[in-house]
C-alpha cells in the first residue's frame, strides 16, 4: 500500500483504540487505585510533573520506565501490576495483586502507594478504591453474609452484574484509612479480561462520580454569588417600569451587573461542562454493568437516584440560573438602548426645530439688511447722480427736484438688481463646492 494515500493521523488513531486495555485479573485478586487531580486549572497543568511523579514509583519498584511521551502505561512492579493512564484532568494509578490479605481491606494491601509518595504528588487525590475480587460461594447468601461488617448497612448497595455473572457490593463510604471499598465475587470460570474489565469500570464509576460532583461546590458558590445579583437586576428591571431613573443610568448599572455575570460564565463553563460529560460517563459505566437485583438489597441505580442525582440537578440549576440572569440582562440592555436611542433622536429632533427657527431668523434678518442696504446704496448714489448732473440743471434749465425725483427709482431699481444678481452668484458659488 502507498503511504502517500494515507491520513497522516490513521495509525496513530486506530492504535488509540487499543493503547488502553484493562488488566488481567484472576480470582482471588486486590486491586488498589488512587487518582490525582490538581487543585488549580487541571486541564493546563504541567504533564511532565505527573510523568515525573511516575518514573519515581516505577523507580522504586525496580520497573520499566516510562515513555515520557506516552499518556498511559502499564508495568510489573514486583508482585504489583501497575496501571497509569493521564486524563484531560487527573492521572489515574491502578495495582493489582495476587490474593487477598490477611484482614479485608487492609490497608497494608496499598503499600505500593506509600503514603510519601503520595504525599509529594502534583495534584491532590480526588479517589482512592480498593477492591477486592473472590470467588463466589455455591451459597450466595453467604457472600452476603462475609460482608456484613464490611460496609454500612444502610448506604450498602449489592447487585449481580454481567448478566449474572458477578456479585458487587459497596457502600460509597470513606473508610478510616481514606479508602473506599468494593467487593467482587465472581463465579468459577469467569475470565481473566473479564473480571478486570469489571474492576476496571467500578474504579471509573466512582473516579468520574468524584469528578462529576466538583461541581456541586461549584454550584453552590455560584448560587450564593447569584443570590447577591439577582436583586440588584431586580431593582434595575423595576426602576425601567417606574421611569424612576435615567435611561443611561440604569444602563451604565445594568452593564456592571452583566459584567459580573459574565465573569461568573467564564469562571464556571469548564466545571459545568466537565460535570456533564463526567455524569454521563458515570451513567454509562453503570449501564455497562447489566444489574439485575440481588435479594432484597439496593440496587446501583437506586442509590445514584437518590444520593447522586440530586447533587447533579444542584449543577445543573445553578448553571441554568446563570443563563437565565444573562439572558434577562441582554435583554433589559437591549430594551435600554433602545430607549436611549429614542430620547437621543427626540432631543436630536428638538435640535433640528431649533436650528431652523434659527435658520429661519437669519434668512429674515438677511432680507432685511438687504433691503437696508438697497436703500442707503440708493440713498448715496442719488447724492452723487445729483452733484455729478447739477451742471446740466443750469444748462437745460430742469428743475433739481425734479431731476432728484427721477434719478430715484430708477437707482433703487438699479441697485436692487445689482444685489440679486450678487446674490444669485454666491448661490450658485456654494451649489458648486458642494
Amino acid at each position: 500500500m502507498n503511504p502517500a494515500t494515507e491520513h497522516p493521523l490513521r495509525y496513530a488513531l486506530v492504535n488509540e483504540l487499543h493503547a488502553r486495555p484493562s488488566p488481567q485479573i484472576v480470582a482471588p485478586a486486590t486491586a488498589v487505585f488512587v487518582a490525582f487531580k490538581d487543585p488549580r486549572d487541571a486541564a493546563n497543568r504541567d504533564r511532565a510533573r505527573d510523568m515525573a511523579h511516575l518514573t519515581d514509583l516505577v523507580q522504586r519498584h525496580g520497573g520499566p520506565r516510562p515513555d515520557p511521551e506516552d499518556s498511559h502505561y502499564q508495568g510489573q512492579l514486583g508482585r504489583h501490576a501497575l496501571k497509569w493512564e493521564s486524563h484531560t484532568e487527573f492521572v489515574s494509578y491502578m495495582a493489582t495483586v495476587p490474593g487477598l490479605p490477611i484482614r479485608p481491606f487492609d490497608p497494608s494491601a496499598a503499600a505500593v502507594f506509600a503514603e510519601g509518595w503520595q504525599h509529594v504528588a502534583p495534584g491532590k487525590r480526588v479517589a482512592a478504591v480498593m477492591v477486592q475480587v473472590d470467588l463466589l460461594p455455591d451459597d450466595p447468601a453467604e457472600a452476603l453474609s462475609r460482608m456484613d461488617g464490611w460496609f454500612a448497612q444502610d448506604s450498602m448497595a449489592a447487585i449481580w452484574v454481567l448478566d449474572g455473572a458477578a456479585l458487587v457490593a459497596g457502600d460509597f463510604r470513606i473508610d478510616a484509612d481514606g479508602w473506599m471499598r468494593f467487593a467482587i465475587f465472581v463465579r468459577p470460570g469467569t475470565s481473566e479480561g473479564r473480571i478486570g474489565r469489571l474492576v476496571h469500570r467500578l474504579v471509573e464509576l466512582e473516579t468520574y462520580r468524584a469528578m462529576s460532583m466538583l461541581g456541586l461546590g461549584r454550584a453552590r458558590g455560584l448560587s450564593n454569588r447569584l443570590n447577591e445579583l439577582e436583586p440588584r437586576l431586580t431593582a434595575i428591571l423595576d426602576s425601567m417600569a417606574d421611569d424612576a431613573q435615567p435611561a443611561e443610568q440604569l444602563l451604565h448599572d445594568l452593564l456592571a451587573v452583566s459584567t459580573q455575570l459574565e465573569a461568573q460564565a467564564v469562571q464556571h463553563s469548564f466545571r459545568f461542562g466537565a460535570t456533564r460529560a463526567y455524569e454521563a460517563i458515570v451513567h454509562d459505566r453503570i449501564a455497562a454493568l447489566r444489574e439485575t437485583r440481588f435479594l432484597d438489597r439496593q440496587m446501583l441505580t437506586e442509590f445514584m437516584r437518590r444520593r447522586y442525582q440530586p447533587a447533579m440537578r444542584t449543577a445543573q440549576s445553578a448553571e441554568r440560573r446563570l443563563a437565565t440572569m444573562l439572558e434577562r440582562t441582554a435583554r433589559a440592555a437591549e430594551l435600554l438602548r433602545t430607549r436611549v436611542d429614542v430620547e437621543r433622536s427626540a432631543q436630536n429632533q428638538k435640535i433640528m426645530h431649533r436650528m431652523d427657527r434659527r435658520a429661519d431668523l437669519q434668512l429674515r434678518l438677511q432680507h432685511t439688511v438687504e433691503g437696508l442696504s438697497v436703500v442707503a446704496i440708493s440713498y448715496y448714489a442719488v447724492g452723487l447722480l445729483s452733484y455729478a448732473l447739477a451742471p446740466l440743471v443750469g444748462i437745460t434749465g430742469l428743475d433739481k427736484t425734479l431731476l432728484v425725483a427721477g434719478l430715484t427709482p430708477l437707482t433703487v431699481l438699479t441697485v436692487w438688481w445689482g444685489m440679486r444678481r450678487v446674490r444669485s452668484r454666491f448661490h450658485d458659488a456654494g451649489s458648486d463646492d458642494l
